[in-house]
């Protein structure tokens, strides 16, 4: 049996959380008012952003491993 854990998938998952990140900064309207987490120069990103972010990104994420795999991509 494959592996269930490989670099390839590890990159998709980087690369799917930071790409929420990015449309997250942007696309949040209403951002906590508390402080502001100072990622890589994007001020006003606070946890609750971040997380929910994240969240999302790992959601992503996990698609579309699952779809690459069944299409045996990966």
């Amino acid at each position: 049996m494959e592996s269930m854990w490989s670099i390839k998938i590890a990159i998709i998952m980087i690369f799917c959380n930071l790409l929420t990140i990015g449309i997250g900064r942007y696309a949040i309207k209403v951002r906590g008012l508390g402080a502001s987490i100072s990622l890589l120069g994007m001020e006003g990103l606070g946890l609750p952003e971040l997380l929910a972010t994240t969240s999302l990104g790992h959601i992503i994420g996990a698609g579309t491993i699952l779809g690459l795999r069944s299409i045996q991509y990966l």
